[in-house]
């Protein structure tokens, strides 16, 4: 069975533990769709919980846009499967938008992220339901419920 390895830094203070993020990551990995998109040997990714200044300077920077975002993805090479990056203002304020708390969006966001770095995106409506579905059933896993007011 494949494990994602799992680096997370706090670069701002934020409510959640790292090793709740790698739970998350590591239930996410045991998704049979999500599985098969793994590379061999030991997986990892970096995560960074930082502010909504360092989210627009990296969308500025990356994707040549000028406005904070809640997450991005950064691909990596080999094993690494990338970096991940999350504001925590932007969870924060989601989380009181979808009626759930911050944890419940940090793991959405997280697991937002990880599927981007497997190549999921969504541009179409059946791409979106497809993220909504792998989203839910790694939630699941993590016996995590969104809001009722959230879909991705």
């Amino acid at each position: 069975m494949t494990v994602i390895q799992a680096e997370v830094v706090k670069a701002v203070p934020a409510g959640v533990p790292p090793a709740f993020i790698r739970g998350v990551l590591s239930r996410a990995a045991k998704v049979p769709e999500i599985a098969a998109r793994l590379p061999e040997g030991h997986p990892t990714v970096a995560v960074r919980l930082t502010g909504d200044e360092e989210l627009r300077h990296l969308n500025r920077t990356f994707a040549g846009e000028d406005h904070a975002t809640d997450v991005l993805s950064f691909a990596g090479q080999g094993e690494h499967l990338g970096d991940i990056a999350i504001s925590w203002p932007a969870t924060v304020r989601q989380a009181a938008d979808y009626g759930h708390d911050p944890k419940t969006e940090v793991a959405l966001l997280t697991v937002h992220g990880l599927l981007h770095l497997l190549g999921w995106d969504h541009v179409t409506a059946p791409e979106r339901r497809e993220m909504s579905r792998l989203t839910i059933a790694v939630l699941d896993r993590s016996r995590i419920k969104p809001g009722r007011k959230w879909r991705r």
